[in-house]
């Protein structure tokens, strides 16, 4: 299998066999969606629940919004072949990584939910929320999602987590 990892604020999207899209998440979220029958998925992961502007530290970084991500992961899709009625989505993240850091992973999760439900996209499988990281990788064509709860001994996810956490906090 070839692996295909994203980062927060990117996504992909495929038709080939023989890939599996993989990310870590901590507070953000990772949206896995496909048609089943057209044979088209992918992955997004997304920092924060929404902007208006898609703007980050004054340039254009819309994709670490999750408004922006999960518009752009469907359409994506859409362009590849696939049909809004047949979309399977699973969802993962959102968890809180660090006690008293502000509510970014519950918040994320929140959005997800919301979105898909004002979409009228029923989620097929979820694990979002929680105290651990997570490590996701997704089968795009058959839709198997591998997941792994990573322990603290991972302790750059929760430095990461709180350099990120610092970054949104500054004005």
């Amino acid at each position: 299998m070839r692996k295909i990892k994203i980062g927060p604020g990117e996504h992909y999207v495929t038709r080939k066999e023989n890939e599996v899209i993989l990310t870590v998440l901590g507070s953000c979220v990772a949206a896995c969606i496909r048609d089943p029958v057209a044979a088209v998925g992918g992955m997004n992961h997304f920092m924060l629940p929404e902007s208006s502007s898609g703007r980050w530290g004054g340039v254009s970084a819309n994709m670490r919004y999750g408004n922006f991500a999960m518009e752009q992961l469907v359409n994506d899709i859409l362009r590849h072949g696939g049909q809004r009625g047949r979309l399977e989505v699973k969802v993962f993240g959102g968890a809180r990584m660090i006690a008293n850091g502000g509510a970014v992973g519950p918040q994320n999760a929140d959005f997800v939910e919301a979105y898909l439900k004002a979409e009228h996209m029923k989620i097929a499988a979820h694990h979002l929320r929680g105290m651990h990281a997570r490590r996701i990788e997704y089968d795009p064509l058959d839709g198997r999602v591998r997941l792994l709860e990573l322990s603290m001994e991972h302790a750059h996810v929760s430095d990461a987590e709180r350099k990120f956490l610092d970054v949104i906090r500054a004005p």
